[in-house]
Formats: structure tokens, sequence, C-alpha cells
């Protein structure tokens, strides 16, 4: 497995502690990888979650990588 993609399995592991400042952490990590894999966990988290913040950051971040990727088309 590409350790990018070991990286990006890792974070999105994260995303279902039950902290919400590990989920919040992660979702910056997420955005700083930028990978599309991402986006369809960031949008059932932004979904989903009990958080307020973490909605808000889960859909901020998703809204970046996929500009991020439509912009590199």
């Amino acid at each position: 497995m590409e350790v990018n993609k070991r990286i990006l399995a890792y974070h999105l592991s994260r995303l279902k502690d039950k902290n919400p400042e590990v989920r919040l952490k992660t979702i910056h990590e997420l955005r700083l990888l930028g990978d599309p894999d991402a986006l369809e966990a960031l949008q059932s988290l932004y979904e989903n979650d009990s958080n307020r913040e973490v909605r808000r950051a889960a859909q901020e971040a998703g809204r970046i990588i996929f500009l991020k990727q439509q912009a590199g088309r």
C-alpha cells in the first residue's frame, strides 16, 4: 500500500474517535493531505456528527479538497 494511502486510512479511522478534538485535528490533517478519497468520509461526518464544530470543519475541509481537485483537472 502506498504511503499516502496508509496515512489516509489512518486518518479516516480516527474520524470515528469519541473525542471531538481528535476528530477536528484529523479533519485538519485530511485537509492538508488534500486526497479526494477523503471526501465521502468528510461528507458523512458533516451529515451525521453530533458536534456542530466538527460538522462545520468537515464541510470546510471537503469544500477545499473538492475545489483543489476541480482546479487540477
